[in-house]
């Protein structure tokens, strides 16, 4: 399973490709806010950033790019992804799971831009995404779990959906907030979990391992010659 980064500031993208070899990155409006940049100058720091790490293609490192929320019409979607993709190989195109927006996706895809189809919150939606062939289509876990929602039933039966049916799309499961959805992303047999830094470090570490380095720590110190 593949980890993508849900950020846009680069210092975050940096470590977590050089200090955890993450596959990929997700942005989305807040991240671009969160980065303290205008929209095009943030993806762009991102695209130079691909260049100077020697990671141009999205076979390598895809970056998902969500383009202008305010588009409702498909042909004004397509036209703004156009002109984002030309900026950078690596990015694929978030679009949102609506009726103009996969219209829009089905044309981008037709057209050789990738798409990720975005805010999908039930298997009947995630299967459009896939008979349209997108490169990824992006389930969210940590919404529907806030509002009382089953997510590991949720995200079950759309990995088994895709399985049956053969779709090439990647599932992402979004919004991933905690270990425990990690790994139960991982046994679902899921393509990607994209989440914050903080939520990888959170994941890699345990209390018990603290603890057994102090024990392990304390016997190095008391053994004689050391």
């Amino acid at each position: 399973m593949k980890y993508f980064l849900d950020s846009a500031k680069i210092d975050e993208i940096d470590k977590a490709y050089n200090c955890y070899r993450i596959d990929g990155v997700t942005t989305n409006p807040k991240h671009i806010m969160n980065s303290g940049k205008e929209f095009l100058v943030a993806i762009r720091d991102i695209a130079k950033w691909i260049k100077e790490n020697h990671l141009e293609g999205k076979e390598k490192f895809p970056v998902s790019v969500e383009i202008n929320p305010h588009l409702e019409k498909a042909e004004d979607i397509v036209a703004q992804a156009k002109e984002i993709s030309s900026l950078c190989e690596n990015f694929v195109i978030k679009i949102p799971c609506n009726c103009e927006g996969l219209k829009a996706a089905n044309q981008l895809e037709q057209q050789g831009i990738r798409t990720n189809v975005t805010l999908v919150f039930s298997p009947s939606q995630a299967i459009q995404a896939g008979r349209i062939n997108a490169m990824f289509v992006s389930p969210f876990l940590g919404w529907k779990e806030n509002s009382g929602e089953d997510s590991y039933a949720y995200m079950a039966q759309l990995v088994n959906i895709y399985k049956e049916k053969g779709y090439k799309t990647e599932i992402i499961a979004a919004a991933v907030r905690n270990g425990k959805q990690i790994a139960d992303m991982a046994e679902l047999g899921c393509d990607i979990v994209t989440a914050g830094l903080s939520v990888y470090e959170d994941s890699f570490t345990h209390p018990f391992t603290d603890y057994g380095l102090k024990v392990f720590q304390n016997a190095w110190d008391n053994t004689k010659g050391n």
